[in-house]
């Protein structure tokens, strides 16, 4: 496949060991919107009629979840909508917008689960239906290749009202169902392949203070294993905190503020405004994710000066839309490492 094999100038997967190395003492390349595919061409030119800044930023797809996971990604992005009775995304109001869309599973839709996909009723397409379905493909591939370095997998949950008429509004994520995830996440993932809240505060009082003092694990000794991330605001973090002080017991950690006792793992996704802020976390032993490109805009422009700029931030985790060409507009943008890496050595962390 033509795609695959040039993506291997930019990403491998090989020369993993560095044993002496923190898993925050790494930065790896991930994929924003893990999951997603195209939006209907016909659909698109829909949303471009209406909204042609949206319909932009929008266009974009990936590969399913192993085929990124074969090419180097070492961190995942998954969207989740909390759909406990089913039906409720069963027919998005973008197909009845047009006459030729590809197909799309209502009768699936239609039973009861967690759905994953970007926005509802206009970005809908997407690998998996369910989120157990993404949740096994990784679990298989990552029990396939048991040294594999540490994958992150931030995850937001969607139940963002879109105020326009015809549009399904989400249910929101209370803490049955925030436990609902935890629960998920625990009925494919055993607790052992989990890097969870309780193994990195261990004795300490505090999460915060066991990353600051204690630090992160050694790589080697987290390989084949998946850590999973909130990426939520205040309000959800405060439900999923509620009753489990320092994320005791909870499988995810969260995106909090430093001086908190649940601080560990920060998401700055602006490497450019929030520059100074990441290295200074980075330093401290937090562990942080931005992002290599937004919206398509880098993309379009083949303008790697935000790339660069994450690197040079420190931030453990960079994410990008684009770890191969994209094929739905001309553009040779593409991100990563160079052949044969999965990750490089964090200069922030260590140094030569």
């Amino acid at each position: 496949m033509i795609m695959l094999s040039f993506a291997s100038l930019f990403i491998g997967c090989k020369s993993e060991n560095k044993s002496h190395l923190h898993m925050n003492d790494i930065q790896i390349v991930g994929s924003h919107n893990s999951y997603k595919k195209a939006i209907d061409k016909e659909l698109m030119q829909v949303l471009y009629r209406e909204d042609s800044n949206l319909a932009i930023s929008l266009q974009y797809e990936h590969l399913p979840i192993k085929e990124q996971l074969d090419l180097g990604m070492r961190n995942l992005e998954i969207d989740v909508f909390h759909d406990p009775k089913g039906g409720r995304y069963s027919v998005p109001l973008g197909l009845l917008a047009i006459e030729n869309a590809s197909p799309y599973d209502a009768k699936r839709m239609n039973k009861p689960g967690m759905k994953v996909f970007h926005v509802q009723d206009i970005d809908f397409r997407s690998h998996y239906y369910f989120f157990s379905a993404a949740l096994l493909e990784i679990k298989k591939w990552s029990d396939n290749h048991p040294d594999h370095v540490p994958i992150i997998i931030t995850m937001n949950l969607k139940d963002e009202v879109i105020e326009r008429l015809g549009f399904t509004s989400p249910l929101p994520f209370s803490m049955e169902a925030l436990d609902s995830v935890d629960n998920e996440i625990l009925s494919v993932i055993n607790w052992d392949k989990l890097i969870h809240p309780d193994l990195i505060k261990s004795t300490y009082p505090t999460l915060e203070e066991a990353v600051l003092t204690n630090g992160w694990p050694l790589l080697n000794d987290v390989r084949g294993k998946l850590l999973f991330v909130l990426d939520a605001g205040e309000t959800m973090n405060s439900l999923y905190i509620d009753g489990h002080p320092s994320l005791a017991g909870r499988v995810m950690f969260i995106n909090s503020k430093e001086g908190t006792p649940e601080a560990a793992f920060r998401i700055l996704n602006n490497p450019f405004i929030s520059f100074n802020k990441i290295q200074e976390l980075v330093k401290k032993g937090y562990m942080v994710r931005t992002r290599s490109d937004a919206n398509t805009i880098e993309a379009r422009n083949n303008d790697y000066s935000r790339w660069q700029k994450a690197l040079e931030s420190g931030a453990q985790v960079i994410t990008t839309d684009y770890y191969v060409p994209s094929k739905l507009f001309k553009s040779e943008y593409a991100v990563g490492f160079k052949a044969d890496t999965i990750f490089r050595v964090n200069p922030l962390r260590i140094k030569k």
